[in-house]
């Protein structure tokens, strides 16, 4: 990767100061604005949907997009974070890649947290951001920010366009670069004299091939065969499933893989979905506020089969507690993540869409039924002592388990959840049922407040055949509560669910189990949500009792349109299970 950057940097500075020979300018080619260059891509691309803001230094950009209306549909956000969250959203309900637009200076570092929330989540994007014109880079200039340096870390690529004839080519690779190997955001930068420059233009080719970038390693048959010798000696074999299988369209292929070999398996919150959770074999959640017997039994597998996941933190736990006496089998398109927090006895590199197919060819059908049973124990310990006082308590208070389930009911398990960050986050995660993959929708790796209410909108248009209900804290909420103009000017249909506990939820939880209960501005006000969102034209109602659950939820979703229901809920509920920090994941703790 930074080959291909060095060379394209020494291309750009090249372009930037030759004067092109005079040549003779073939039939077929037309003289073009970058602008319209950059939109030409687009069309070519297959792309529908842009996401975005408009602002001086991306303005001919705009302009040339208003010729574009039949092709190209434009979603105004109301701030350059919901922007890149919408099309983060967009990508990840459509499997398709998302696009943002942002003007220079702080339009262009309003997408920052965006972009590391999407590089961290491999979620696949291309930005465009103006920049002011190539003569004034360096002094200062209004609204001139070194977009470059300050996005490298957080993006897949990234590369700045001095010259209106380079956008034609760029483009081609930044979505090649953003949608194939580990997918990731890509950065283009492109000064106001390239948009405006005219060239000669030759049409657009996609790009297939980078001579320094190989988006998927070479598959070694020799591996396939070791881990499938080791799957097979196996006693207590089980696998654990990430986005991954996602990201590589591999559901099917992962599906006839755990069945044939009989395996249990369990999913990271960004691997929920792929496989459906009545099925059999799934055994539920991973890591900090996962299900017992998955956290408790990764110390007692003999073989552990890692697919499409990177070993979080938040998922081991200790890592010098983590699975020793297991052999690990690592399935990655990425190599740099295989030996990186786990030592793998085999490394599996590749696509899991090739690589899941070789290895269940070689697998022997097996049941481990012994084995699978003993998940069932340690769920039967969890119900009693978690689940049924989550998902039916006998208190007044509300519990955000109990909204989720009839959610769950009234829903089929068919709908796209998208949700922020917190203690709803993990509950929802918990207990949401889904049939269908891509339907859970969340910030995984960073974590992002915020993230839930523009995610839902650009889920919406990757998906609008599903119904989408995001499902948000009152902390996050409050972050990007501006996009319900968004919502009302659009008039996409999207269902906004606030569980209200009136708390920073998680951080009180943990300053009540860690730190003495000493409550540090984690008490958090709200305004009356259903009065905001009728002010932006959006319905919406509160309730407080249980009675109201369900005919407020199954109102939610048969209303025509948007709508907003806000539910309060225990202030001090705490999500359990839980293993608290520095511990191994087989310290998981019930209550």
């Amino acid at each position: 990767m930074e080959a291909l950057e060095i060379i394209d940097q020494k291309k750009a500075r090249e372009s930037a100061t030759t004067i092109p020979a005079p040549v003779t300018q073939p039939a077929e080619t037309v003289s073009i604005a970058g602008s319209k260059a950059v939109l030409e891509a687009f069309v070519a691309e297959g792309v529908d949907t842009i996401f975005g803001y408009p602002g001086g230094a991306i303005m001919p950009i705009y302009d040339a997009l208003y010729d574009y209306n039949d092709q190209l549909k434009h979603i105004l956000v109301r701030h350059e974070q919901g922007g890149i969250h919408a099309a983060q959203g967009y990508a990840r309900s459509s499997g398709r890649v998302g696009v943002v637009f942002a003007t220079s200076g702080p339009g262009a570092t309003n997408l920052v947290t965006g972009l590391a929330d999407a590089m961290i989540d491999s979620t696949p994007l291309v930005c465009i951001t103006g920049q002011v014109f190539a003569h004034l880079l360096g002094t200062d200039a209004f609204q001139e920010v070194d977009v470059i340096n300050i996005t490298t870390p957080v993006t897949k690529w990234n590369y700045q366009v001095t010259d209106a004839k380079e956008i034609p080519s760029v483009l081609a690779k930044a979505f090649h670069i953003a949608g194939t190997g580990r997918p990731g955001p890509v950065l283009i930068d492109i000064t106001k004299n390239a948009q405006l420059q005219k060239f000669d233009y030759e049409g657009y080719v996609k790009c297939t091939h980078i001579r320094s970038y190989r988006p998927k390693p070479i598959v070694r048959p020799e591996y396939i065969a070791e881990a499938a010798k080791l799957i097979n000696e196996a006693e207590k074999p089980f696998v654990i499933f990430g986005q991954g299988v996602i990201l590589g369209k591999a559901e099917n292929e992962f599906k006839q893989f755990i069945e044939k070999a009989g395996l249990p398996a369990a999913w990271t919150i960004l691997g929920l979905s792929a496989l459906p959770t009545d099925h059999p074999q799934n055994v539920g959640m991973l890591g900090m506020h996962g299900n017992y017997g998955p956290n408790v039994l990764t110390n007692e597998c003999d073989v552990l089969i890692a697919v499409g996941m990177r070993f979080d933190d938040r998922v081991t736990g200790r890592l010098d507690k983590y699975a020793k006496q297991a052999k690990v089998i690592h399935l990655d398109i990425d190599p740099a993540e295989i030996d990186k927090n786990v030592k793998a006895a085999v490394p599996v590199w590749g696509d899991c869409k090739e690589t899941l197919p070789m290895l269940t060819k070689l697998v022997e059908s097996k049941k481990h039924t012994e084995w699978l049973n003993k998940f069932g124990e340690f769920t039967k310990q969890e119900q009693e002592v978690v689940i049924n006082k989550e998902l039916n308590p006998d208190t007044e208070e509300l519990t955000m388990g109990e909204v989720i389930n009839v959610l769950n009911e009234l829903t089929n398990g068919d709908a796209i959840i998208v949700t922020d960050v917190g203690q709803h986050q993990m509950v929802a995660c918990r207990y949401a049922r889904f049939n269908e993959s891509k339907s859970n929708i969340t910030s995984g790796g960073a974590g992002t407040m915020g993230f839930a209410l523009p995610a839902a909108i650009g889920a919406k248009y990757g998906a609008p055949h599903r119904t989408v209900v995001a499902v948000i804290g009152d902390g996050g909420v409050q972050m990007t509560i501006q996009e319900l103009g968004t919502i009302m000017q659009t008039e996409i249909n999207v269902k906004i669910l606030i569980l209200n506990n009136q708390f920073l939820g998680m951080v009180r939880q943990w300053q009540q189990l860690f730190h003495d209960k000493r409550y540090s501005f984690v008490d958090i006000a709200s305004p009356d949500y259903v009065m905001v969102a009728k002010g932006y034209g959006i319905e919406g109602q509160k309730i407080s009792q249980r009675k109201e659950i369900r005919t407020a939820l199954q109102k939610m979703l048969d209303h025509e349109g948007s709508y907003l229901l806000e539910v309060m809920v225990g202030k001090e509920n705490n999500v359990f299970p839980m293993v608290p920090q520095g511990c191994s994941v087989a310290e998981i703790r019930l209550s």
